[in-house]
């Protein structure tokens, strides 16, 4: 399903978001849907996430980050590994833990890994992780070729939430890259944002500008798809 994915928008299930809006968002164009959040998540709100997507057939993914919260009924289930969290169970140990409380019950054939890199110090995803942003282009690259080649991971994620990243470190992420489907988002504000990420990564995911101006988040659909990918 992922491997044609070029441009996805990730809903949060712990903002609102209302029925208008949600309707232009499945409607748009867009590959998919991935749910998921950092924070506030529930079952509840989740589920009825779920339900709002179900109504307009586009596949929906959930990214697993509280167990709390994992529903039945997605399409596929992404398992983030945040690579430079200085926190081991970010990496592991959360997902040991799930599997020793749960493997009986667990799709296996549903589930992706994604080798993430947190690079927005200011991010919630980065206090809850306690992620090394400082990283430059170099030690960002080589937590790619960790993900992409020694792990074999079929998800690489670099990840700025809610701000544009560094060209100069997506550039050298991309090139480490070759095997595993780069995903990117962050600070995807507009169509120019759109075609910058679109041209170095293979998925483009855009969040925030949805709960803040629509229009412009729809915008970025069109931009994505048009722009032809890296090597391409």
């Amino acid at each position: 399903m992922m491997e044609s994915w070029r441009h996805v928008f990730k809903l949060d299930p712990d903002r609102a978001i209302s029925e208008a809006n949600l309707r232009a968002v499945c409607q748009s164009g867009t590959d998919g849907i991935l749910v998921g959040g950092s924070t506030g998540l529930t079952y509840d709100n989740t589920a009825r996430l779920l339900s709002g997507t179900q109504r307009y057939g586009v596949p929906c993914a959930l990214e697993v980050s509280d167990l709390s919260a994992v529903v039945p009924g997605f399409d596929a289930y992404m398992i983030p590994m945040v690579l430079n969290a200085s926190d081991p169970a970010w990496i592991v140990g959360h997902h040991r833990a799930a599997v020793e409380r749960y493997g009986d019950f667990i799709p296996w054939e549903l589930l992706l890994a994604e080798g993430y890199i947190v690079l927005n110090g200011d991010s919630a995803v980065a206090r809850v992780t306690g992620a090394d942003t400082g990283l430059s282009a170099e030690g960002a690259a080589a937590c790619a070729h960790i993900a992409d080649k020694l792990m074999s991971l079929p998800i690489v994620y670099l990840e700025y939430s809610g701000r544009f990243g560094e060209v100069q470190t997506m550039r050298a992420v991309r090139e480490a890259v070759g095997h595993a489907r780069l995903f990117y988002g962050g600070g995807v504000a507009g169509p120019d944002e759109a075609r910058l990420a679109a041209s170095l990564a293979d998925t483009v995911v855009v969040g925030n500008i949805i709960y803040t101006d629509i229009a412009r988040a729809l915008s970025t659909v069109e931009a994505v798809k048009r722009t032809p990918p890296f090597g391409g």
